[in-house]
């Protein structure tokens, strides 16, 4: 019981560096992690690396929405949900913002658990049939956030250019220093899609006086977003290829919750959290590693998977406690010129790309960053800039890359 208690608090505090910082991920943490294994194992147990892992993957999931809000940086997972975050946060409702997404976290755990013994147990016996589809259902995912977008013909142009950038950056990711692990060459392609472009377009004056009232979507709403965004989590966690925020632009439409407020903010929440416990559940039942924490965890002793579970649940229960704490620091941006702030924000990231991904890294931030703006000045959401993760993966389904 010590090995998996200590294996928490490291993933715990693991997670909410990772998750606090922009452009690292948990990911990183895992490689982390594997470098001073055994330092590790000298001092808790094979579990504890595994536990930790888990843990710091589960809490990322939680404290990613800190710099969302605060600063608008997103990661993959809050790509699109940066967007009504900033927004709530230019409004003075950022401790909002962060708070809806904790919720959904905590609906998308609780959710999750039972779901995972459904999955664990009923699809593998399908996933030969989901294997050949896959192709097709991100095709038909792609069709749904295009055709309902308010100019299906600049969607469909925006998500074809970002896709194409996609590939571009897949392709050559060999260029990229990779500092960070192999997803780093991420890091550029979505600050600039989804960050910067829009960090460009603040205006001037002091940022509001930043509230602290709670949450203002009802329980029922809370319900339905947390119920889409764990459905969205659950189908990402088992297929490969699809992103949560793609996903949930889709199953936001399905359940009629609004793309710029409240709702999807919290089932984005929902969809990171309830993403990796299914991610969990397909590494052990069919042997997929769907995120770099899963593969780190292939590379070691791999405890029940009980144990995971309930280390996961821990995690979740730390982290959304840590959450709540720290979406009461937003007034402490009460006051702070808006403008000076995103293009302190912009320099910042700017620095980190170039340092994490190099000169490639820092080529794709800006044409990434010009993509974005498309959507602006064409008045459009940014949700086809997913694109670039989207293209790249119907193309490897049907064996084009």
């Amino acid at each position: 019981m010590y090995d998996i208690i200590a294996g928490v608090v490291i993933g715990v505090v693991l997670g909410t560096i990772s998750g606090l910082i922009p452009g690292i991920h948990a990911n990183t943490m895992a490689g982390i992690l594997l470098s001073v294994q055994r330092a590790l194992l000298v001092i808790a147990g094979p579990a504890a690396l595994a536990v930790s892992m888990f843990s710091a993957l589960i809490t990322h999931t939680f404290l990613d929405a800190v710099p969302a809000a605060f600063l608008g940086v997103p990661d993959a997972d809050t790509a699109i949900s940066v967007l009504p975050s900033h927004r709530m946060c230019l409004e003075g409702r950022a401790g909002e913002a962060v708070r809806l997404s904790a919720i959904g976290g905590a609906f998308g755990t609780a959710i999750s658990l039972p779901l995972f013994a459904a999955f664990y147990f009923l699809l593998p016996s399908l996933q030969g049939y989901i294997d050949w589809w896959i192709g097709i259902i991100l095709i038909t995912f792609a069709g749904i956030l295009i055709l309902q977008s308010e100019s299906p013909e600049w969607s469909f142009a925006v998500f074809m250019v970002s896709g194409i950038l996609g590939l571009l950056t897949f392709r050559y990711s060999w260029l990229s220093w990779n500092t960070l692990g192999d997803s780093s060459f991420l890091m550029p392609l979505l600050t600039g899609l989804f960050g910067i472009s829009v960090l460009l377009h603040t205006k001037q004056g002091k940022m509001p006086l930043q509230e602290n009232n709670g949450v203002s979507l009802l329980m029922r709403d809370i319900a339905k977003s947390g119920t889409a965004g764990t459905f969205a989590g659950a189908v990402v966690g088992w297929l490969p290829g699809l992103s949560n925020a793609s996903a949930n632009a889709v199953l936001a439409s399905v359940f009629r919750i609004e793309k710029e407020g409240e709702g999807f903010i919290t089932a984005t929440g929902a969809a990171n959290t309830a993403n990796a416990f299914l991610a969990l559940a397909a590494f052990y039942a069919i042997s997929r590693t769907r995120n770099g924490v899963m593969v780190a965890l292939s590379q070691g002793d791999i405890p029940p998977v009980t144990t995971l579970l309930f280390a996961g649940a821990l995690a979740a229960f730390a982290a959304y406690t840590l959450t709540i704490f720290l979406s009461g620091s937003a007034s402490l941006f009460s006051g702070i010129d808006a403008r000076k702030l995103g293009f302190a924000v912009i320099g910042f990231v700017t620095i980190l790309c170039l340092a994490f991904t190099g000169p490639f890294g820092l080529i794709i931030l800006i044409l990434a960053t010009m993509t974005g703006l498309v959507p602006y000045y064409v008045n459009i959401r940014r949700i086809p800039c997913i694109g670039a993760v989207m293209l790249p993966v119907i193309c490897w389904s049907f064996g084009l890359l």
